[in-house]
């Protein structure tokens, strides 16, 4: 941290940014550049700053078609019945359980920076009366940490499609 007084490397380095993009008024000298060249902004860094806000304590697990708190009856209903349009949709289809996990963290975390408020990620009914493997853990990670503060509800657009499901997103405040 800098000094009251002096500049720190970040401000040195935006100083330096903006220096380049500046033409001194004639008959002036121009202002030398610092020495220090901005820092580097790591891909970890750039996640972190983007990154959800922290888990609020007693969010309630999300299950497909359960009714949330904090949404009202009409846009439940709505959303429900797939009467609300999808913005994104996301497909599962022949990826492993993990590749899949990967997709959808990337594909929510995505939609959630863009403002979206309904996708739909498309998993197939796999085979067997349980269903797939992806089927089965969908609700699964919408329910851990890095996804749940995101996930407002869930359900199947349509009672016969149990391999689809709609997710509605929390509103960015």
């Amino acid at each position: 941290m800098a000094r009251r007084g002096q500049l720190s490397a970040i401000d040195i380095g935006e100083w330096a940014n903006y220096t380049q993009h500046v033409r001194p008024i004639n008959g002036r000298t121009p202002l030398p550049l610092p020495d220090l060249p901005p820092p580097p902004i790591s891909p970890t860094q750039a996640l972190i700053a983007s990154a959800p806000p922290p888990r609020p304590r007693g969010l309630v697990a999300v299950a497909v078609g359960d009714a949330p708190g904090g949404l009202d009856k009409s846009s439940w209903n709505k959303f429900r019945t797939g009467k609300m349009p999808t913005m994104r949709t996301l497909d599962l289809h022949g990826r492993t359980a993990q590749r899949a996990y990967h997709a959808l963290h990337s594909f929510l975390h995505a939609a959630y920076a863009d403002h979206v408020r309904c996708v739909e990620v498309i998993t197939g009914r796999g085979a067997g009366e349980a269903g797939g493997v992806l089927r089965r853990e969908l609700p699964l990670w919408l329910n851990l940490p890095a996804l749940r503060p995101m996930v407002l509800a869930a359900s199947h657009p349509h009672a016969a499609n149990s391999g689809s499901v709609r997710i509605l997103l929390r509103r960015t405040r």
